[in-house]
C-alpha cells in the first residue's frame, strides 16, 4: 500500500510510502490519501493529522507518467472530472487542505511541485534540515497548478513567491524557517517527532472548538473589516462557552 496510516493517541499520521518513486502522487496514492483524510475527518477519536513521507523524500510531485498522459490528452481532458484529470491529481493535496482538522506537514526531504502543494495544504510545516522546497513547474515547461501560486504567496509573500516560482530558487529547511514557509527547522531524526508533538497539542483541544478556530484562521484574510472579524469571533466564542468546555486552568 502506498500510504501508511498510524494512530498515535488522538493524532493520525499519514505516511506516503512509495520510496522508489520518491512518494510521487500516483492515482492509487491520491485515492488512498483522499480515503484516509475522509476517514480521519469522520472519526471523533482523531483530533489532528500529520502528513509525512517515507525517506528519502516528502513527495516528489505528481507521477511523471500521469503528467505525460495528461499532456498527450490535452486541455479538454484536463478540464474533466475523472480520476485521470488534472483535478484528480490535485485531490491528493486539496483533500488535505479541505480537512477541518488541524494539520501538520513533517517535511523530511524534497517537496516538489504537487508535493510542495501537499506541504502548503497543511496548516503548519516542520522542516528537516534535509528538506527541499522546489516549485519546479516552470522548469518542466508547465504553469503552476492546484492553487500553488495562491498558497505560496500567502505563505511567504510576493517577493519570495516570485523568487521560487519565476526564478527557480530552491529553499532548504533552514531557509524555509527564515521565510516563514516552515514553523521551524529541526534535525532530520526529530522532524516527525516534533510534528506529532505539535499535533498532540491541537488534538488535546475539544475537537469542535479546534475546527471552528481553524475555520476562523482560514477566513480571517477575507473579512471585509475589523468589525466583521470581531462579530465572527464573538459568535463563535459565545458558542464555545455554551458547550461547557471552559476551564479556568
Amino acid at each position: 500500500m502506498p500510504l501508511h496510516v498510524e494512530q498515535q493517541g488522538r493524532v493520525r499520521v499519514l505516511t506516503l510510502d512509495d520510496p522508489e518513486r520518491r512518494n510521487a502522487l500516483t492515482a492509487a496514492l491520491v485515492d488512498e490519501i483522499v480515503a484516509a483524510v475522509e476517514a480521519a475527518d469522520a472519526d471523533d477519536e482523531v483530533g489532528a493529522l500529520v502528513v509525512t513521507g517515507a525517506p528519502p523524500a516528502f513527495c516528489s510531485g505528481a507521477d511523471v507518467g500521469n503528467l505525460a498522459a495528461l499532456g498527450a490528452q490535452g486541455a479538454t481532458r484536463a478540464r474533466g472530472s475523472d480520476a485521470g484529470s488534472l483535478r484528480g491529481v490535485y485531490e491528493g493535496f486539496l483533500r488535505v487542505l479541505r480537512s477541518p482538522l488541524p494539520t501538520v506537514a513533517a517535511v523530511n526531504g524534497a517537496a516538489v511541485g504537487a508535493g510542495f502543494n501537499l506541504a502548503l495544504a497543511c496548516d503548519l510545516r516542520i522542516a528537516a534540515r534535509s528538506a527541499r522546497f522546489d516549485s519546479r513547474f516552470l522548469r518542466l515547461g508547465i504553469h503552476p497548478g492546484g492553487g500553488h501560486v495562491w498558497l505560496l504567496e500567502r505563505a511567504v509573500g510576493p517577493q519570495a513567491a516570485a523568487a521560487m516560482l519565476l526564478f527557480g530558487e530552491r529553499v532548504d529547511g533552514e531557509r524555509a524557517a527564515e521565510l516563514g514557509l516552515a514553523w521551524r527547522c529541526v534535525d532530520d531524526d526529530a522532524v516527525l517527532r516534533e510534528a506529532i508533538a505539535l499535533a498532540e497539542r491541537a488534538a488535546a483541544v475539544p475537537r469542535e472548538v479546534a475546527t471552528r478556530a481553524k475555520a476562523t484562521v482560514r477566513e480571517a484574510p477575507w473579512q471585509p473589516d475589523f468589525e466583521a472579524a470581531v462579530t465572527t469571533e464573538l459568535e463563535r466564542q459565545a458558542w464555545s462557552f455554551d458547550q461547557g468546555y471552559f476551564s479556568r486552568s
